[in-house]
């Protein structure tokens, strides 16, 4: 099976540049795809400097698709924003000031895969942060998922008027220029020896003050990979039996509104969408949003947030007017509670949903 590869670059554009993160992707862009991605043949998808979240989110959910192993290797700086005060990717238009608009948060890429088979996905991250995003991680941790393997390093912000290298990932190309990849800890372990003589040699901070990355995965025997496997094999109503049975079980364990039954009830509305049931689906992630505002969750918490995006998606993926009707309205009063980040997501369920009052 063909591994499938995600090459990302991104930092702004002029003086809040911290990392040059670009000047990688050359070096990288030299592996042989079947090296970057440890299978035989691998599709590899190369983002440089990309100015939309979108459109990076994008590219991220059609690789998180793929089938086969993925390999997703980013470089680039941290910056909060300033509402929620969670980690976003930098990309070429952010400001501290635009980073909710601007940049990729970083729940995103672990939304996106949170649904790959155990052992499939292992991001390789160079990331640099700024002042005020190095402060929150002495507390806060970025978060890239349970089930993926992570190995890397964040540093800490550059000396002023210095605009650091990726140092971490330019080792990890130069070892993998060789035309072998070792297995991603002792890749990691290669390419931190490297780095830190490389950013010695330079002047740089000592590669001691980076926080390092090193999650190698979940253990066999998780049932997301089981529940993946049947999802891949067309099973879809084992994955979602297999699925309801942790739902119960949480729910009796911890309560309905705890975070271990809200996740098998998110994996549920993810299954419904692999399977082709939007509606399905879409009332799953209304029963997620509203089990967590009725929790006490802001309105604006990522986890509402995604909840409720979802929710929309899927609503907007249904062909039969009944159930789109039905939904719609718990839809519309959700998005007044929480409109996202997406501007005019309001008018355009309103919009829709007086549409199909005309057609019923």
């Amino acid at each position: 099976m063909p591994g499938t590869v995600l090459l990302l670059a991104a930092s702004p554009v002029g003086r809040g540049c911290l990392v040059d993160a670009a000047s990688v992707l050359p070096v990288l862009a030299a592996v042989p795809p079947a090296v970057l991605s440890g299978a035989d043949t691998a599709n590899v998808v190369e983002l440089a400097d990309p100015l939309e979240p979108q459109a990076v989110l994008t590219r991220l959910r059609a690789a998180a698709a793929a089938p086969g192993p993925l390999t997703v290797y980013v470089a680039g700086q941290l910056q909060l924003d300033r509402r929620q005060r969670l980690p976003h990717l930098a990309l070429a238009r952010t400001t501290p000031a635009n980073v909710r608009y601007t940049a990729l948060p970083w729940h995103w890429i672990r939304e996106e895969l949170r649904l790959r088979p155990s052992g499939a996905t292992t991001l390789l991250l160079d990331l640099h942060a700024d002042h005020e995003t190095w402060q929150w991680l002495r507390t806060g941790a970025l978060d890239s998922g349970r089930d993926n393997a992570v190995y890397g390093r964040i540093a800490p912000p550059p000396a002023r008027r210095t605009v650091a290298v990726p140092s971490y990932m330019r080792a990890v190309a130069t070892i993998l220029r060789s035309g072998h990849r070792p297995p991603p800890d002792e890749l990691h372990q290669q390419a931190l020896a490297r780095a830190a003589a490389d950013d010695a040699g330079g002047g740089a901070v000592a590669a001691g003050a980076d926080l390092v990355l090193t999650a190698p995965g979940p253990v066999a025997g998780d049932p997301h990979a089981v529940i993946a496997a049947a999802v891949q094999a067309g099973r879809h109503g084992d994955a979602d039996a297999l699925a309801a049975r942790h739902e119960r079980a949480a729910a009796h364990a911890y309560g309905p509104a705890s975070e271990d039954a809200l996740h098998w009830t998110e994996v549920r509305a993810d299954l419904a969408m692999f399977a082709g049931d939007p509606v399905r689906s879409c009332r799953a992630w209304l029963t997620v949003a509203e089990t967590r505002l009725g929790a006490g969750q802001a309105p604006q918490a990522p986890a509402v947030e995604a909840a409720v995006d979802r929710a929309h998606h899927q609503w907007g993926r249904i062909r039969d007017a009944g159930p789109a009707r039905e939904l719609g309205a718990p839809l519309a009063a959700l998005r007044g509670r929480v409109p996202g980040s997406r501007e005019g997501a309001l008018d355009h369920v309103q919009r829709e949903l007086s549409r199909l009052q005309i057609q019923g």
